[in-house]
């Protein structure tokens, strides 16, 4: 991911602020022989610090992969939109359009959890986090409704080595531009102006 000066993070507590509030991304493995990378949708919990808990089906095709090889990629974005060439010339034909997003990725050590309660605890923490009025039945390695599911799946905990954060809303143009292409994402209003809007909007407020 190419990251330029004026995109990058402002600093830790930037991108930890952006991926607290996101669970939902790909786990990204090598693939085997040669083959293209195995990627998997999922959501995962973020300790906020250095480490992700979630858990996948037991026959999904990653666990060969990381078997092969545990270092990992998990990779977030959110908060994207196309900016039109028409909002960033007073020229229409000499306008270049581009793209806003957020986005982060953790490379991480996977370590692969078979164990009923090491499952189990993984299970408890991402339902404390998804469901934290409890209104789920008890996640224990030997009692509860779930305790014969375990065995259908495998957890992982990724201890995170790296992080690459970059938030990409022309931050190297002047105030005025980037207020104007906010004028725009607001009245445009398609699915995902708001958030990006809101992201430039913090940016420029973060660098005034």
């Amino acid at each position: 991911m190419l990251i330029h000066p004026w995109d990058s993070a402002h600093d830790g507590d930037e991108w930890r602020s952006w991926l607290r509030t996101r669970d939902f991304g790909q786990l990204a493995a090598n693939g085997m022989d040669g083959g293209p990378p195995v990627v998997v949708p999922t959501h995962f919990l973020f300790d906020g610090a250095k480490e992700i808990v979630l858990h996948l089906a037991r026959p999904n095709p990653i666990w060969a992969a990381l078997e092969a090889n545990p270092t990992v990629l998990v990779s977030v974005h959110d908060d994207y939109a196309y900016i039109s060439s028409t909002w960033r010339s007073a020229s229409p034909e000499n306008g270049v359009p581009t793209s806003y997003y957020a986005s982060v990725q953790l490379t991480c050590a996977a370590r692969i959890v078979d164990d009923k309660e090491g499952k189990a605890e993984i299970l408890r923490r991402q339902l404390a986090h998804h469901q934290p009025d409890g209104d789920h039945g008890v996640m224990a390695a030997d009692e509860g409704p779930y305790r014969k599911m375990l065995s259908a799946l495998r957890g992982l905990r990724l201890d995170v080595v790296g992080v690459r954060a970059k938030f990409k809303y022309d931050d190297h143009r002047p105030v005025e531009f980037r207020e104007r292409i906010a004028k725009e994402l607001a009245a445009r209003d398609l699915p995902g102006d708001a958030g990006a809007r809101a992201q430039q909007l913090r940016r420029m407020a973060a660098r005034l």
